[in-house]
């Protein structure tokens, strides 16, 4: 009947279980890849984003903090699992200058995972001719080191590595 013709045509489904493991494809490193700490995204009005995610989302939302060294105002919006981070220009060389420059409207600027030993991370990346964008690590948002990978080697993302 059409089941059993369904059942014939129907491709074969290997589950995970089945299949190797993921873990025995990737190379033993000195450090560990950790989870993904926020999502960061650049507004032009940080106070219209803080009301949208605090007021019609009903997220927490933090106060803004200025980052000169960073060029922003940083705002946090909590999900239980993971924060959004909101990024305002500090000045007119801020990073985040330029980038509402092109999108004017903002939009996703960096993704954040943490990692368990900076300075390996640091020494592997090279290694493996990922550029990193500063010579050392420098404080974060949350007080604790973090560098930034070029995105044309990160598969067009910029991504920031903070140390755990």
């Amino acid at each position: 009947g059409l089941l059993t013709r369904l059942q014939r045509s129907a491709p074969t489904v290997r589950t995970l279980s089945s299949s190797k493991s993921f873990s025995q494809n990737i190379p033993s490193c000195l450090w560990k890849l950790g989870r993904l700490n926020h999502v960061a995204i650049a507004v032009p009005d940080l106070e219209t984003a803080q009301s949208f995610y605090r007021d019609v989302l009903g997220a927490q939302v933090s106060e803004a903090v200025a980052l000169p060294e960073h060029g922003v105002y940083t705002v946090f919006v909590d999900l239980g699992n993971t924060k959004l981070e909101l990024l305002h220009p500090l000045g007119e060389r801020s990073p985040i200058a330029s980038f509402l420059q092109k999108n004017k409207s903002g939009g996703m600027h960096h993704i954040c995972i943490e990692v368990d030993d900076i300075k390996a991370a640091m020494t592997e990346l090279k290694k493996n001719q990922i550029r990193i964008l500063s010579e050392e690590p420098k404080i974060g948002a949350h007080g604790k080191p973090v560098i930034f990978l070029h995105p044309k080697d990160c598969h067009g993302v910029l991504v920031e590595l903070e140390q755990a």
